[in-house]
Parts: structure tokens; C-alpha cells; sequence
């Protein structure tokens, strides 16, 4: 049995070797894109115009380099545009980005989704599942709880109208980047794919809310954001990778509100380790929000990330007052209405 790696050897240098080399070319030699050549280079990997030894060659080199703010722009810019079109004059208040999944707690965060929509927000709510073992998925969660998931654009547009939610898959608009996020299982590693889905917002709503693995990556999210345009970002650690705050631990939110950034500590309402679930799922938020059952690291979680929320959606509102609606707003809950 032959064992050696066949492939094609090309007689002239591919169109996308540039950019590997670009990233590649030794601790003197390499440097970062800039945003056009991002852009540029995205847009061949969207529209398959590459070889797959080259994309795991230019994801990795990344990896390891650590992507920048010009990047990541280039990026979001080639996967708006390549991206399948939403209905002309759609728009929502907030764009929520979801790609991480739950594993040690259950999605709290779907509730405090229901606060927005119950004061009167629009809510767009975009992910990918599938890429890593283990997790309950936004998509199957708010399948599970009868929550409005939409097939594609037109969908969602209705769900929108009628209910003021909705979620949309990733692979719904933007199937070569679905497919990208896949690929985390096969490089054993998360790529820049996993960091840019979170700034797509693709109807382009004033304020966009999204959730990182590391603080760190939270600076970098502003620097995408700012260079995006985006009027208003909020940035934080969240659990699981989630937009969620955690009730057990301060969290650090960075704001970037008009090009202006700021930095707010939102205090801890807890205090101890809280132990994780055997197997996150959506019947004790059902239980939660129909006044069933009292899970008070659950309540915390969907009064403090609805707070987050709203303070990214409410530009004269400081913290405390944004505390206080999303108390308000849960108490006034329509109890039923989560069958």
C-alpha cells in the first residue's frame, strides 16, 4: 500500500500564496494584513477559490500570530458581502451573537432575551452549532422551548414583526462560513473564524453584544468594532463563551459607545463556586420563568445579562437604572407565555 501524499504541484504560484506569505514568512519577514488585503483574502476562502492545504496554512498562521483589529475588519467586511442579503428595510435594536454553546450551566441567557423582547426590543440572535461535543446549542434550546428559529431571511423577518425575536443559523446566510467554524474538531484549535462570527451583525443594528473566552480578546473586539463603525458594542467575558453573566463573579464590561470606550465593573450578586449541571437543558428555565421553581444563580443570570443589555441599548441609563428595569421587567413577566 502506497502511503506518500499525492497532490497536484501547481506550474505557477496560486493567487492566495501571497497572503500566506504575508503571514509566514519568518519572525522578520511576516507582518499582519491590513484590512483590504483581509478582505481580499476572505473573500477568495468564501468563494472557494483556494486549496485546502492553503486555508489551514493561513487559519493556523493566525493562530499563532494572533489576529488584529484590521483583520478581523477585512474579514466581517468579505462575509457581509458575500453573505445571502436580508429583505431591504429590516432592522433590529440589538444584534446578539451566540456561537459558543453551554456546558457547565443551562442558557440562562434565553431569558433575558424574553426581558428585551418584552420591553419592546427587536432582537436578532445569530450562531452556528455543531463544532464542539458536548454543548446545548441556542438553536436547539429555543426549539425545545417553542422560541422562534427561523429557516431564512423572510422568516425571520416575520418572526421578527410578530414576536420581536428571532434566531437565524449562521448556515441560513452565510454557508462557507458555517463551514469554517466546523473545521475546530479537524485543526484541534479555534481560529479567527470563531472570533469574527461574533461581529457580523449582519442587519447592522446600533448595538451589538457579544461574549469572549478571554478577557483579552475583549480590546480586540473594540478595536473590529470601531473600525467597523459600529455606534455601540459591549464586550465581556460571559459563561461558557456566552452572553451571559456570570451571578458568582465581577464582570468586566467594555463599552465602546460612539467611538468612545469605556470600562464598567458590574459587582458580583453572589458569593462561592456554584457547581456545574450534569447536562445543561432548557427545563429549569421553563420551570424558572413560569414561577415553578427558585434557582436563585439562575434569576441572577437572566436579571444581570438583561441588565448588560439593556445598558448597551439605553444610552442615558447608567448600570443601577438598567438593574432596576430588568428587575422590573421580570416581575411584570407574562408567566404563561414560556408553555
Amino acid at each position: 500500500m502506497d502511503n506518500h501524499l499525492t497532490f497536484e504541484i501547481p506550474a505557477q504560484e496560486h493567487p492566495f500564496a501571497p497572503y500566506v506569505r504575508i503571514l509566514g514568512k519568518g519572525r522578520t519577514g511576516s507582518r499582519s494584513l491590513s484590512r483590504e488585503e483581509a478582505a481580499a483574502a476572505f473573500g477568495m476562502i468564501l468563494r472557494g477559490e483556494i486549496e485546502e492545504l492553503q486555508l489551514g496554512a493561513f487559519l493556523m498562521l493566525l493562530r499563532v500570530k494572533e489576529e488584529t483589529g484590521e483583520e478581523l475588519a477585512g474579514f466581517v467586511d468579505a462575509c457581509r458581502e458575500h453573505m445571502l442579503q436580508p429583505p431591504e428595510g429590516l432592522q433590529v435594536d440589538l444584534d446578539w451573537s451566540s456561537y459558543a454553546g453551554k456546558k457547565h450551566h443551562h442558557p440562562w441567557y434565553i431569558l433575558a432575551m424574553l426581558l428585551l423582547r418584552d420591553a419592546g426590543y427587536r432582537v436578532l440572535v445569530h450562531g452556528c452549532d455543531g463544532h464542539t461535543a458536548g454543548r446545548l446549542y441556542t438553536e436547539q434550546a429555543m426549539g425545545e422551548l417553542g422560541l422562534p428559529v427561523a429557516a431564512d431571511w423572510h422568516e425571520c423577518a416575520a418572526q421578527l414583526d410578530t414576536s420581536g425575536l428571532s434566531y437565524l443559523p449562521l448556515r441560513a446566510f452565510c454557508q462557507p462560513l458555517h463551514q469554517l467554524v466546523q473545521l475546530r474538531p479537524l485543526l484541534g484549535l479555534r481560529s479567527p473564524v470563531n472570533t469574527l462570527t461574533r461581529m457580523l451583525n449582519p442587519l447592522r443594528a446600533r448595538a451589538s453584544i457579544q461574549s469572549v473566552f478571554h478577557p483579552a480578546y475583549g480590546t480586540l473586539h473594540q478595536d473590529a468594532d470601531r473600525l467597523l463603525g459600529q455606534p455601540v458594542s459591549l464586550v465581556f467575558k460571559g459563561e461558557s463563551g456566552e452572553v451571559e453573566i456570570k451571578p458568582n463573579a465581577d464582570t468586566r464590561l467594555q463599552c465602546l459607545r460612539d467611538g468612545l470606550e469605556t470600562e464598567l465593573r458590574l459587582p458580583r450578586s453572589m458569593d462561592g463556586r456554584v457547581a456545574d449541571v450534569e447536562q445543561p437543558s432548557v427545563a429549569p428555565l421553563r420551570a424558572l420563568w413560569r414561577g415553578e421553581t427558585d434557582d436563585p444563580y439562575g434569576r441572577d443570570a437572566v436579571l444581570a445579562t438583561a441588565a448588560a443589555a439593556l445598558f448597551s441599548l439605553a444610552p442615558d441609563a447608567d448600570l443601577a437604572q438598567c438593574r432596576e428595569r430588568s428587575l422590573a421587567l421580570w416581575q411584570t413577566r407574562e408567566r404563561e407565555a414560556l408553555g
